[in-house]
């Protein structure tokens, strides 16, 4: 029989890989909490949220979906999963149903993230041709990682997975806060996303609200026992 305590899963974002969330995983552990952290695609939001539902579906029991960055409009579609009980939004985009990343982040100054980004071309399906975006590797610790170790920042930068420009247009599905519990995370030096965007999106959802002043957009990185303990707070409400 399914255990009752809901595995927690944690979808990283972009410029990211499910590594970032050692340290999360590690306290989640520690404190008997079943985890797991699949790889994201980042190839399109539809196609990103629907991998991650699957995954979600396939995991016996309660889900309690976690989303960092971009991870969260992922969350926020694939949350509509039957067996998602709750969303944790970590330094994230919370959409609302119809709107797409792009059109959330117009309504708010620019982040540094802007000026940062080096894009190019991959090959898909049929022989076309799509776009993708990274972070400089320059620029990536100042931005993404400024409260981690220079040395830390460095390998963060080179270890990056780019993201699909369509990732910024395509329309959110679904809003699973409107039907779901969620909690979020607001990085208060965040400068991937602007924090005003984070705390417009948690208020929007009634989220229950965490902000960790001078906490950089890699917080599951320099504050994990901080982002554990919102995590194991969702854990428990929903169990």
């Amino acid at each position: 029989m399914p255990s009752s305590t809901p595995t927690v899963v944690l979808v990283h974002g972009a410029f990211a890989d499910a590594a970032g969330w050692f340290g999360v995983i590690n306290e989640l552990q520690r404190h008997g909490i079943p985890v797991i952290a699949p790889a994201n695609p980042l190839r399109g939001l539809a196609s990103d949220a629907a991998y991650i539902a699957s995954v979600a579906a396939r995991t016996a029991g309660p889900v309690v979906l976690v989303g960092h960055s971009y991870g969260g409009a992922i969350i926020t579609v694939a949350g509509a999963t039957e067996n998602v009980v709750g969303l944790v939004y970590v330094a994230a985009y919370v959409l609302e149903e119809g709107e797409s990343l792009g059109e959330l982040q117009g309504r708010f100054p620019d982040s540094q993230l802007v000026g940062s980004l080096k894009q190019w071309t991959y090959p898909v399906e049929g022989g076309d041709l799509a776009e993708e975006v990274s972070i400089t590797e320059e620029a990536f610790p100042a931005v993404f990682a400024a409260d981690v170790s220079e040395s830390v920042g460095k390998v963060l930068a080179a270890s990056q997975r780019p993201l699909a420009v369509s990732a910024f247009t395509e329309a959110a599905s679904a809003a699973a806060w409107k039907t779901k519990p969620s909690w979020a995370i607001v990085a208060g030096a965040d400068q991937v996303i602007n924090p005003e965007v984070e705390r417009f999106g948690a208020k929007r959802a009634g989220a229950v609200t965490v902000e960790i002043e001078g906490a950089s957009h890699a917080v599951a990185v320099s504050r994990p026992t901080a982002v554990a303990d919102l995590i194991r707070d969702a854990v428990r409400a929903t169990s």
